[in-house]
C-alpha cells in the first residue's frame, strides 16, 4: 500500500475486471447491435440519439415517447456502440489471456522442473527442444499456425495457439531455479531421509517457485493479451462481429483521422491494462 505504482496497477486492473464482468449491466447497448447506420455511423463520443423501442427507428431529434440512447465512446461505421464493444472486448481479451497463462505456466513449470531436477540426458533433450522453439520468431509462427488452422478459430483455438508458443521462457526460468534449489540443504536432507522424487518436487521445490512464478505471470499475461490483440488486428484471432480490442482497433484504422475514437478507446484500454500489469509485477519485485 506504500507503493503508488502498485496501487494504480491493482486498482486499474481490478476496475477493468469489474467493467468486463458487469458489462451487460453497465452498457445497455448490445455490442453487436447496429443502430441505423445511415444516422448512427461514426458518431462522436457522447453523441445522443432517440430510439423508438417498438419500431426500432432512430432519430437525431428528441420526440415524445422515444428512448434516449447515449454513446459515451461514439459509434463505428456500422452504427455499433464503441463503449459496449470495448467492455465486451475486454472480457474476451482477459479470458483468452488468463486461460493461455494457465496452460503456459503449467507446461513451462512441468518441463522446467523435470529438466532441472533430473538433469543429464533429460535436461539435454528438453532444453535443446526449447532452444529450437525459441529460435523461431514467435509472431511469425503465431500468424502461420493461425493461417494454417484457417481464420475462423474458436476461443480455445486461440488459447492453444498463444499457449503453445509461450511456455518456453517459463521452462528456462524454472529450470534455472530448480538447478539451484536441488543443491540446497533441505532438499539433500529430504533425499537422505528417503523421500521420493515426487514428494521432494511438490513438497520442497515447487513452493519455492511461487514468488518468481507470480512475478512472471503478471508480466506474461500482459504479453499474451497483446499477442491476442495482434492476431485479432490482423484478422487471425477473434472474428467479427465478436468484439476484441484488436479487431476494434482494426475496424477504425481506415478512418483514423475522421473517426479517431473507434481505435483510440480500445487502444487506450489495451495500453493501460498492459501498463497496470507491469506495475503490479514491478512492485512485487521491489518488495522482494
Amino acid at each position: 500500500m506504500k507503493n503508488f505504482s502498485s496501487i494504480f496497477g491493482i486498482g486499474f486492473f481490478s476496475l477493468l475486471v469489474i467493467l468486463s464482468v458487469f458489462a451487460p449491466f453497465i452498457s445497455k447497448n448490445p455490442p453487436n447491435r447496429q443502430f441505423n447506420p445511415s444516422i448512427c455511423a461514426n458518431l462522436k463520443p457522447f453523441s445522443v440519439v432517440w430510439e423508438d423501442e417498438k419500431g426500432g427507428d432512430v432519430f437525431l431529434e428528441k420526440k415524445e415517447g422515444l428512448k434516449k440512447v447515449i454513446f459515451p465512446f461514439g459509434t463505428d461505421g456500422f452504427g455499433r456502440c464503441v463503449f459496449s464493444r470495448v467492455l465486451y472486448g475486454g472480457r474476451i481479451s482477459l479470458q483468452i489471456g488468463i486461460f493461455s497463462l494457465i496452460i503456459t505456466i503449467f507446461l513451462g513449470t512441468s518441463i522446467g522442473i523435470t529438466s532441472g531436477y533430473f538433469g543429464k540426458a533429460v535436461d539435454i533433450i528438453l532444453m535443446r527442444f526449447v532452444d529450437a522453439l525459441l529460435a523461431f520468431p514467435r509472431l511469425f509462427l503465431l500468424i502461420t499456425l493461425a493461417a494454417v488452422m484457417e481464420r475462423k478459430l474458436s476461443f480455445f483455438g486461440i488459447v492453444f495457439i498463444l499457449a503453445i508458443f509461450s511456455w518456453m521462457e517459463v521452462s528456462r526460468l524454472v529450470r534455472g531455479q530448480v538447478l539451484s534449489l536441488k543443491e540446497r540443504d533441505f532438499v539433500l536432507s529430504a533425499k537422505a531421509m528417503g523421500a521420493s522424487n515426487l514428494r521432494i518436487i511438490f513438497r520442497h521445490i515447487l513452493p519455492h517457485l511461487k514468488g518468481i512464478l507470480l512475478v512472471d505471470s503478471t508480466l506474461r499475461i500482459a504479453g499474451l493479451i497483446l499477442a491476442e490483440a495482434s492476431l485479432s488486428f490482423l484478422g487471425l484471432g477473434v472474428q467479427p462481429p465478436d468484439p476484441s480490442w484488436g479487431n476494434i482497433i482494426s475496424d477504425g484504422k481506415d478512418v483514423l483521422f475522421d473517426a479517431w475514437w473507434i481505435s483510440f478507446f480500445p487502444g487506450l484500454f489495451l495500453s493501460l491494462t498492459i501498463f497496470s500489469l507491469y506495475l503490479i509485477g514491478e512492485s512485487y519485485i521491489d518488495r522482494k
